[in-house]
């Protein structure tokens, strides 16, 4: 099935930001750099495009300069267009909306937009996982099954830090979601909620006009929670690769997994292609003598030392007898002679001076803020 204009698409670019305030402190969580060329939106709002979502609504909250320098238009998503296409939505955009304190306050700052769509279904997602997700798959489920409300989910193991940071869902037999924890005190193979949900426009604009009237704003905890036996919400499984973004260490190793050609040939599919903003730098560029080994280098790099395990966004420069191992380095940041990192973040335009040594741990990598020089 096609989704084209049946459904509209809103993705909250602000949401779970508390989790890496290292990276959202001068950003949005949707345009957090990954994976060397990408931002967290990226893949969410591709994941759309490739299900034939035409019409997406932008949510923001602050913060958000650098991300509507990345969206523009929206012609790399093939969203640029006069009926449809990407549509960003900041706080105060209209009389009644302001800074929201969840999805449900949000959904009501919007509402006017969400009313003029001629959509019959919402997709509505956010920007901490990483993966490529098939709407069309979830919303012939959704029709399906029947249900007021689908909620994606996948299987797999958390810790206590990471579950303090998701939504945990019970199923029962039938795939109905039964009980919902919100950030709970647990370990193991759970339930982990996706943050990507299908509802009909018109039960959503009952929900947001209800909400309004008794004062809620977590769609979390007055919806899926306080409202789980009311509503029927059905769970979808998500079998594909993902990564859930819930500490600098997730991020961290969520980047790093990229190193493994079978993960990373299970995010990136042939047939749902990941797009991004498109910069016009040279191909890299390796000096003699410049080793590099297992790592993921992007366009614009300019490379003289030796770099192993490691991921390089544009532009990165590294100099020579430099060193750098199992280390994230971000867009435009400079690494002098003879400087040494080791399980190390530098964020954009960073530069480490001649002669540095700078080294953490796989469980505490250091990160280097945005702008910084050392």
């Amino acid at each position: 099935m096609s989704l084209n204009k049946n459904i509209l698409g809103l993705i909250f670019a602000n949401m779970h930001e508390d989790v890496v305030p290292e990276l959202t402190r001068q950003r949005t969580m949707g345009s957090v750099l990954f994976g060397g060329r990408y931002r967290m939106i990226d893949f969410v709002l591709s994941s759309m495009t490739n299900s034939g979502v035409d019409e997406v609504g932008v949510v923001t909250k602050s913060n958000y300069q650098s991300l509507l320098d990345h969206l523009g238009s929206g012609r790399e998503w093939d969203m640029a267009r006069k009926i449809g296409g990407l549509h960003l939505l900041p706080p105060f955009s209209d009389v009644s909306s302001g800074i929201y304190r969840g999805r449900l306050e949000a959904l009501y700052g919007i509402s006017n937009f969400i009313r003029a769509s001629a959509a019959e279904y919402v997709i509505m997602s956010d920007c901490d996982v990483v993966t490529s997700f098939d709407y069309d798959a979830i919303f012939d489920a959704h029709v399906k099954s029947g249900a007021d409300i689908t909620a994606v989910y996948a299987r797999a193991n958390l810790t206590m830090e990471d579950a303090s940071h998701s939504n945990v869902f019970g199923i029962d037999a039938d795939g109905r979601v039964n009980n919902v924890l919100i950030n709970p005190v647990l370990s193991g193979e759970c339930n982990i909620a996706l943050n990507t949900y299908v509802i009909s426009k018109k039960l959503l604009m009952e929900i947001i006009a209800d909400g309004a009237a008794k004062g809620h704003y977590s769609f979390a905890k007055t919806i899926l929670q306080d409202r789980c036996g009311e509503f029927k919400i059905v769970g979808y499984k998500h079998e594909g690769y993902f990564s859930k973004i819930t500490s600098i260490k997730s991020y961290y190793d969520a980047n790093m997994a990229l190193l493994d050609l079978d993960k990373r040939s299970k995010l990136f599919l042939d047939t749902n292609p990941i797009y991004t903003k498109i910069r016009d730098n040279p191909p890299a560029k390796f000096a003699i003598g410049a080793k590099v080994k297992n790592s993921i280098i992007a366009d614009g790099c300019i490379i003289e030392g030796t770099v192993e395990n490691s991921i390089l966004f544009r532009g990165v420069k590294v100099g020579k007898d430099a060193v750098i191992r199992n280390a994230i380095v971000m867009q435009d940041s400079v690494i002098g002679r003879k400087c040494t990192i080791d399980s190390v973040i530098t964020d954009k335009k960073v530069t480490i001076t001649d002669g540095k040594i700078l080294t953490g741990s796989a469980n505490y990598p250091v990160y280097i803020g945005k702008n910084a020089e050392i």
